[in-house]
């Protein structure tokens, strides 16, 4: 019984530990993606978009070189 207990236990702190690390990475990724300065480089596209979360309007730039993209906020 104790074995069974022990076994759910560690799978139980696994699964925990990778919630909370893939958590933390995720925000970290999002947030370095969008503010309101556009970065050098960057060009802006046709591409907007509403985040459904603040309802802010996104608009989207590319840089050709690294095919990266950032989302800069702008007011409607």
């Amino acid at each position: 019984m104790e074995w069974i207990i022990g076994f759910y236990g560690i799978q139980l702190v696994v699964l925990l530990i990778l919630i909370i690390g893939s958590w933390l990475i995720w925000d970290r990724r999002f947030k370095n993606k969008h503010g309101n300065s556009v970065p050098k480089g960057f060009e802006r596209t046709s591409e907007v978009s509403i985040d459904p979360t603040t309802n802010k309007r996104l608009v989207v730039y590319f840089h050709p070189e690294t095919g990266e993209r950032f989302y800069k906020e702008e007011s409607e």
